[in-house]
């Protein structure tokens, strides 16, 4: 007697009441979970964009690659589960299936454990914010110091170049030490070297009044977040007295406005007749 194709056969109906229902809800979970986790990484995503940064383009970088990051963790993490809760409802042993993941997954860690750690690092760099592109930095990787302007920042590598025009790829999980140079403030120092014979106050009183007058030129208004200032000396030779100079300044300005300070300073000396000792 052949079977009707909208009936149902027992079995079938057990099955689908007993599991049909948990696969429905389980999918629905897995597809809940990543809209819930694509809003929250949205919104992580411009609460970094709208954060103050240094260098605009860094910013972008920065959040665009964390967000990538997170949204691919999140997205296997969760399918990975639905898969596993959906092999339970057709009744697969997860034990062996479990085992032999396990095994390979404790196989291709020792394998590929540095690669590991480069990803971990990088995705710490860039949530923490320590460093990014345009900023000069000071790193220490296997005893060695490489210093220079970070050009990349991705999540298993940073790209330095030298000053020298040199580029170094530096896997992130070998950075031991980052000094960076491009946040926060600098310091200028310039050394101030004059004739032993010079009166020091007045010679003080000369750069202090050159001081004054750099703090007041529109073209240097915000460039110097303290000073310039005569620390008092630094060092006494035999033909020579040095007088120490510093200044809180932008750091991307430090270079240029250390040569600034030096070509004023000794055209402010010449014009006052104070001499400086000539080199042996």
């Amino acid at each position: 007697m052949p079977i009707l194709a909208d009936h149902v056969p027992l079995d079938s109906r057990e099955w689908l009441l007993s599991h049909g229902l948990r696969i429905v809800i389980v999918l629905a979970a897995g597809v809940l979970l990543l809209l819930l986790a694509r809003l929250a990484v949205r919104r992580m995503h411009r609460r970094l964009e709208a954060a103050d940064s240094a260098t605009q383009e860094l910013n972008l970088q920065r959040v665009a690659t964390l967000t990538q990051a997170i949204t691919y963790l999140v997205r296997v993490a969760v399918w990975t589960l639905t898969i596993l809760v959906l092999l339970g409802e057709f009744d697969v042993n997860l034990g062996p299936l479990i085992a032999g993941a396990g095994i390979v997954g404790v196989a291709l860690g020792f394998g590929a454990q540095s690669l590991v750690r480069d990803f971990l690092s990088g995705f710490f760099i860039l949530l923490e914010d320590q460093f990014g592109v345009g900023d000069v930095i000071e790193v220490s990787v296997g005893g060695q110091e490489v210093t220079g302007k970070v050009e990349k920042v991705s999540l298993r590598t940073t790209d330095v170049r030298a000053f020298d025009g040199t580029r170094h790829t530096i896997p992130n999980g070998n950075i031991l030490m980052v000094g960076n140079r491009s946040r926060g403030w600098a310091r200028v120092i310039v050394d101030v070297s004059v004739a032993y014979t010079e009166d020091i106050d007045r010679v003080r009183g000369v750069l202090e009044e050159l001081f004054r007058e750099l703090r007041e030129e529109q073209d240097l208004q915000g460039s110097f977040f303290s000073g310039p200032e005569v620390l008092g000396v630094e060092g006494v030779g035999e033909r020579d007295v040095v007088l120490r100079v510093t200044a809180e300044v932008r750091p991307t300005r430090k270079g240029s406005l250390e040569r600034l300070l030096r070509q004023r300073i000794k055209e402010r000396l010449d014009v006052r007749g104070i001499s400086v000792p000539a080199r042996a």
